[in-house]
C-alpha cells in the first residue's frame, strides 16, 4: 500500500504470501533460512509453475521479510540470499495491421453493445492502454477537444494519451446511443447489466470478435497493446516516446518491442543497401 499498488497486485501479494507460509508451516518467523526458501522454490517448480510466478512468489517473499528488517522483527532477510529464476524472453503476440483492421470491423452497428465493442476496441488500438486502465475510464476523461484520454495505470500514475479521431467518434457515437439509465453513470463503459465493465468482460468481447474474424488463437485484449506498440515502432516512432505512450516506468520494459518484423527488415533493407 506504501508502493500505491493497485487492488490486483495486494491480492496477488497476499494469496504469494498465503502459499508461501502454507509450505513452511507454523515454522516461527525467525527460524525461517534460506533453506526453507530455496525448498519453497523446489516445491512450486515441482508443481510446475511458470518461472515468472515463482519469480513473483519469491520477490514478495523477499519483500515481506525485508519490511520485517526494515522494521526491527527480524535481523536476517532469509529470502535476500536466493537468487531468482532466469525468465526466458518471449516476443509479445502482436497482430498485423490486416488482422487489426478485420478485428476493429467485426462489431455490429445496429445495437449500442455492438457500438460500446466497437469504441472498445478503437480505443485500445489508439491508445495502447491496458483493458485494467480501459475499464477505469470515466466520461469526464475523454477531451474530446484536444484528442487525449487521461489514463490512470499502475501505481495510481496518470498520464495523458493521444487518441485518434476513429476511436473518438466510435466512443461518441456509443455515448449517444447507450442506455440513460444507468448504475455507474459516470463510468465510459458499461455492460448489459448497466454497471461498469470488468475486465473479464473485455476479455469474453474480445474473444468472440477473435473467433468471428478468424485470428490465430490463442489472443487476448493486450494483443492491441502489443500490436500498438510494434505498428508504431515499424512507423518511425521512437523507442522513449512509446515508452511514454504505454505508461511504463523503465525503458527495459518497453524493449520487448524492438523485435525486428518482417516489413521493418524490409524497410530497413531497401533504405540501405545500394543495390535494393
Amino acid at each position: 500500500m506504501e508502493r500505491n499498488a493497485s487492488a490486483y497486485t495486494l491480492r496477488n501479494y497476499r494469496d504469494d504470501l498465503a502459499v508461501f507460509f502454507k509450505q513452511v508451516g507454523q515454522k516461527p518467523l525467525r527460524q525461517i533460512s534460506p533453506l526453507d526458501v530455496r525448498g519453497f522454490l523446489a516445491d512450486q517448480s515441482t508443481k510446475r509453475y511458470t518461472k515468472r510466478t515463482i519469480t513473483r512468489r519469491l520477490s514478495c517473499v523477499r519483500s515481506f521479510f525485508r519490511l520485517l528488517c526494515r522494521d526491527g522483527l527480524l535481523a536476517h532477510n532469509p529470502a535476500a540470499v536466493v537468487p531468482s529464476p532466469r525468465l526466458e524472453r518471449y516476443l509479445p503476440r502482436f497482430l498485423d495491421e490486416e488482422q487489426v483492421k478485420r478485428l476493429l470491423g467485426a462489431p455490429p452497428a445496429d445495437a449500442w453493445q455492438g457500438l460500446r465493442d466497437r469504441a472498445i476496441l478503437e480505443t485500445l488500438y489508439s491508445t495502447g492502454m491496458r483493458v485494467s486502465e480501459l475499464t477505469g475510464l470515466n466520461l469526464e476523461d475523454v477531451e474530446e477537444i484536444s484528442g487525449t484520454i487521461i489514463v490512470r495505470g499502475k501505481g495510481k500514475r496518470e498520464r495523458l494519451c493521444p487518441v485518434g479521431q476513429t476511436a473518438l467518434t466510435a466512443a461518441k457515437r456509443y455515448v449517444a446511443a447507450r442506455p440513460k439509465k444507468l448504475l455507474t453513470p459516470a463510468a465510459l463503459f458499461v455492460s448489459q447489466k448497466r454497471t461498469r465493465l470488468t475486465v473479464r468482460q473485455v476479455d469474453r468481447l474480445f474473444q468472440r470478435y477473435a473467433r468471428q474474424v478468424d485470428l490465430p488463437l490463442p489472443l487476448s485484449p493486450h494483443s492491441l497493446r502489443h500490436s500498438f506498440a510494434t505498428h508504431l515502432l515499424d512507423r518511425g516512432a521512437d523507442l522513449r516516446s512509446v515508452q511514454e505512450l504505454l505508461g511504463h516506468r523503465s525503458l527495459s520494459t518497453t524493449q520487448i518491442y524492438t523485435h525486428i518484423t518482417p516489413q521493418r527488415l524490409k524497410k530497413a533493407y531497401d533504405q540501405a543497401h545500394p543495390r535494393a
